[in-house]
């Protein structure tokens, strides 16, 4: 289970959280995995024989053009020592994602943390990039992949469940368990398909700078549309 703290792992007093995506919800546009390949590939540490492997199996898991068989799998980092990359990580993150924190996620994180809820970061993106902004922001805990190592090395296969779709649901009654929360009083921001399931599984969801189909989808439920870009 791939449930880290930030903040605190107390358990506080309270049926009530705030889950947040974060990839085009805490931090708009382009994703941050994907932002950090490019920053690797400028400093040399991948190239185009990492980005083949990447793109040869994507195609072997056709027939669809998901990017879902690319989420499962980081074969860019396949073989590489995890202390190396998550160094790299964490200064890639304090340096290129950390500042482009939306403002307004901001003030919706103080307004919960304010009121007394609890504050839980849930995403598909990699632990050791999502550890800083975590940390920054004092969030309660941060859900996100975790890749898997052996002595040391990275083997390129995330530790199940993904925190994407259903995997997120997963990991919101884990959390609902231990927590003690009430699902119905807690709240929930996404912005894509793959945060349908978490969305749905609150009862006070919001759909954030809503992208592939995901407008269309909460104008169907009756769930508010906000911009934080």
């Amino acid at each position: 289970m791939s449930v880290a703290s930030s903040a605190s792992q107390r358990r506080v007093a309270t049926p009530i959280a705030a889950f947040f995506d974060v990839d085009n919800t805490l931090l708009s546009g382009e994703a941050s995995e994907v932002r950090f390949f490019r920053w690797l590939w400028q400093r040399g540490v991948v190239g185009w024989p990492e980005a083949r492997v990447s793109v040869a199996w994507w195609l072997r898991h056709l027939p669809s053009l998901s990017l879902h068989p690319l989420r499962e799998r980081k074969l860019y980092l396949a073989g590489k020592p995890a202390q190396v990359i998550e160094a790299l990580g964490e200064e890639f993150c304090r340096e290129a994602l950390c500042p482009r924190v939306s403002p307004a996620a901001m003030t919706a994180i103080e307004r919960h943390r304010s009121e007394g809820h609890l504050v839980i970061l849930l995403t598909g993106s990699l632990d050791f990039l999502m550890e800083p902004i975590a940390d920054s922001l004092q969030v309660d805990r941060c859900v996100a992949s975790q890749l898997e190592q052996v002595e040391g090395v990275y083997t390129g296969q995330v530790v199940p469940p993904l925190p994407y779709g259903e995997g997120k649901l997963t990991f919101v009654h884990r959390l609902a368990q231990e927590l003690e929360l009430d699902l119905a009083a807690c709240f929930a921001y996404g912005d894509s398909p793959g945060d349908r399931e978490l969305l749905s599984a609150v009862g006070r969801p919001t759909v954030v700078n809503p992208i592939r189909g995901m407008a269309r989808v909460a104008r169907r439920h009756g769930w508010p549309v906000v911009s934080w870009r």
